[in-house]
């Protein structure tokens, strides 16, 4: 079974790989109340993006091996196996 990419996953990842991103504006631009609507813990469970540490400016938000993948796959039509493999990461590491 091949998982997909939520479009709006998708969305984030792609808007954190353009520019770098403070934690403060991600969860700004992307926060929401919806308990159906998990866009950024999602990214995360997946491993596209992550929290770094960066000192005195505080905590950024970066895109992942992972989510580098996604973007690169999406592009050339090949998303499937970059999602596949962090769908596999998730579920090993939930183990």
């Amino acid at each position: 079974m091949t998982t997909t990419c939520d479009p709006l996953v998708f969305d984030l990842v792609q808007w954190v790989a353009r520019a770098p991103r403070t934690y403060a504006e991600v969860i700004d631009a992307w926060k929401t109340s919806c308990p159906r609507l998990t866009v950024w813990e999602d990214a995360i469970d997946q491993g596209f993006i992550t929290r770094k540490n960066i000192g005195a400016r505080g905590t950024i938000v970066v895109v992942t091996g992972a989510g580098r993948a996604l973007l690169e796959g999406r592009a050339t039509g090949q998303a499937d196996a970059a999602e596949k493999d962090a769908a596999e990461r998730t579920h090993d590491a939930a183990l």
